[in-house]
């Protein structure tokens, strides 16, 4: 059965290790939304103490990594949930990419992040990013893959239900 064009849903994401992959995969299967996961050309290979060094310079350098072209066109849908890993207090580069070269404006949207220890001002920076879009959600993990998976996992699609309840 073909989805309806109307409440078209989308699920875009990025994840290093695999935290926000699990969300955005819960989501997507919970809710029946598509999937459009970003890809960065070139992935960091920094383990440990130099992923959170590595990826704190490239966030605090502004860097925009080349992305692997994408499958799925934002445009189409008309509710779209984003997340993140948190990165120095904020979205992670490949988004910096994303919402650089990828506009849309008038779409319902709700964010979510996974981080290891604050989400900082991540959810402020991915709404001024969308300043011409509805937020309509957010919602934050603490490293679900090892902390709290089952509960993690509840408690995302609990808030799915009560934003898609309350459009």
């Amino acid at each position: 059965m073909e989805k309806s064009s109307k409440n078209k849903k989308l699920v875009i994401y990025y994840s290093f290790e695999g935290n926000t992959k699990l969300i955005a995969e819960t989501i997507a299967s919970d809710i029946e939304a598509d999937l459009l996961e970003l890809k960065p050309q070139k992935e960091l290979n920094s383990k440990g103490f130099m992923k959170y060094l590595w990826g704190g310079s490239q966030v605090m350098m502004k860097k925009k990594p080349d992305l692997h072209p994408l499958d799925k066109n934002p445009q189409d849908y008309d509710i779209i949930f984003i997340g993140t890993p948190v990165w120095a207090w904020t979205f992670a580069p490949p988004l910096k990419t994303f919402f650089s070269t990828v506009r849309f404006n008038n779409k319902k949207v709700a964010l979510f992040s996974c981080n290891g220890g604050q989400n900082g001002k991540t959810f402020e920076n991915m709404k001024a990013e969308l300043e011409h879009n509805d937020i309509i959600g957010e919602i934050e993990f603490f490293e679900p893959l090892v902390k709290e998976r089952e509960k993690d996992i509840h408690r995302v699609k609990e808030w799915t239900k009560d934003i898609l309840k309350n459009l």
